[in-house]
């Protein structure tokens, strides 16, 4: 058993980001679905929808992307996380404080969303597409750069980092915490599977009421194809920013508005988390890392 093989924790959180969010494609899209919809809708309208113009296939769509991200996203963040812990812990071999956790969890959130955030854009746009409006990843990539510009690809990168720093943050911490505790009142050196599955979807929860409004700006940030230039009419577009997202949710959709598609949200993020840490954690073992 090795500590500090930072490969082995790249590859460990490559493979439970994977994982993960395949099981929970079809959900992950529904709430991009709800969240982009400005008149209320409910989950039942959307998944007919879905269904109806690309049947069971289309629960998955926008998936390769989304594996290609989450898989080089997690690992960034798990590999993030160990080495900053190492960096604040530094020698010594004392339990972190769930504060020294947060700041820990924090870095490595803001460190792989920066690092993938293109992706997340795209992901979001091939999961909304309509059927045969992108042939491939790379061609939608092509039409968003050339109708769109380089900047697209960052829109809405400001609230979501807003919101996943304090999202990693608290998942992490209370993760790591809510399982160490455990471990120090119990006579046992791993952590079943329940408990990482309750660990996991207890800090997911969290995480996600305090970040999910800022979560839902960004995907309608996301989600807005700008045309550079001039309207049709002569007008100048005005492209879509935080602000202006965050004033017209509350004035045509109530505060209510903000956390729109939370629901399939969380029936998404709890097995999506638990799964990832479950995963994470076996294949950490089997890698030969001691979690420490």
């Amino acid at each position: 058993m090795q500590t500090g093989m930072w490969w082995r924790h790249l590859a460990a959180g490559g493979i439970a980001g994977a994982v993960s969010r395949t099981c929970t494609a079809p959900l992950d899209r529904l709430k991009v679905f709800l969240q982009v919809q400005a008149s209320k809708q409910r989950i039942s309208d959307c998944l007919q929808y879905m269904l109806k113009e690309g049947g069971v296939r289309s629960l998955w769509r926008g998936n390769f992307i989304n594996v290609l991200k989450i898989a080089p996203e997690s690992a960034i963040k798990f590999a993030a996380y160990e080495q900053v812990k190492r960096l604040i812990r530094g020698n010594d071999k004392r339990q972190m404080t769930i504060y020294e956790r947060f700041v820990a969890g924090a870095c490595a959130g803001g460190v792989s969303q920066t690092a993938i955030y293109p992706m997340e854009v795209l992901k979001t746009r091939l999961a909304l597409r309509k059927t045969g409006e992108y042939s491939s990843i790379l061609d939608a990539a092509s039409k968003i750069y050339r109708r769109e510009g380089l900047r697209s690809f960052y829109r809405g990168y400001i609230p979501n980092m807003l919101g996943i720093i304090p999202y990693a943050g608290i998942d992490l911490a209370v993760y790591e915490t809510l399982k160490k505790k455990y471990l120090s009142h119990h006579e046992t050196e791993q952590p079943s599977f329940w408990l990482l599955l309750a660990c996991g979807s207890a800090s997911s929860t969290l995480g996600q009421v305090c970040s999910y409004p800022l979560a839902l700006v960004r995907t309608r940030l996301q989600a807005q194809a700008v045309t550079i230039g001039p309207n049709a009419d002569g007008s100048v577009a005005v492209e879509p920013n935080m602000t202006n997202v965050f004033k017209r949710i509350i004035q045509t959709e109530g505060p209510v508005g903000l956390y729109r598609g939370i629901t399939p949200n969380f029936i998404k993020v709890l097995p999506a988390v638990s799964i990832s840490y479950v995963v994470y954690e076996y294949t950490s073992r089997a890698l030969g890392v001691n979690m420490t």
